[in-house]
């Protein structure tokens, strides 16, 4: 999925400061232009997982363009960030189980092959 973010443009004595307008409460920062993309993908994932856990729903990106016209960003630059969905519902079911993802697929794998050996 990829959501539009917002990135405030930093200097030698400030971060950039990076908002995600689709996920009201998920914003970032980063030294460089390129901390500030890699910890906005990792907070948009935070930000998700918190939704799951709370059995909210994932919200659809919105138009960018869109976004770009609202008045509280006119001044901002604008990027796309990308980030890979199908964990989050393993992390968040291992979570609620008192499990780590690699635990839960491990006995999720090893309660497979027990079941298809019992098949034999």
């Amino acid at each position: 999925m990829r959501y539009p973010i917002a990135i405030e443009t930093g200097d030698s004595r400030h971060a950039y400061g990076v908002v995600v307008p689709d996920l009201p409460g998920c914003f970032s920062a980063g030294d460089t232009l390129d901390d500030a993309l890699t910890h906005a993908q990792e907070a948009i994932l935070l930000h998700l997982e918190g939704l799951l856990d709370e059995g909210q729903p994932v919200p659809e990106p919105s138009d960018i363009e869109r976004l770009r016209r609202k008045r509280e960003f006119r001044n901002w630059t604008w990027a796309v960030v990308d980030v890979d969905l199908s964990q989050l519902g393993d992390d968040a079911h291992a979570r609620r189980h008192g499990e780590t993802r690699s635990g839960f697929l491990a006995r999720a794998a090893l309660d497979a092959m027990r079941k298809q050996a019992k098949r034999a």
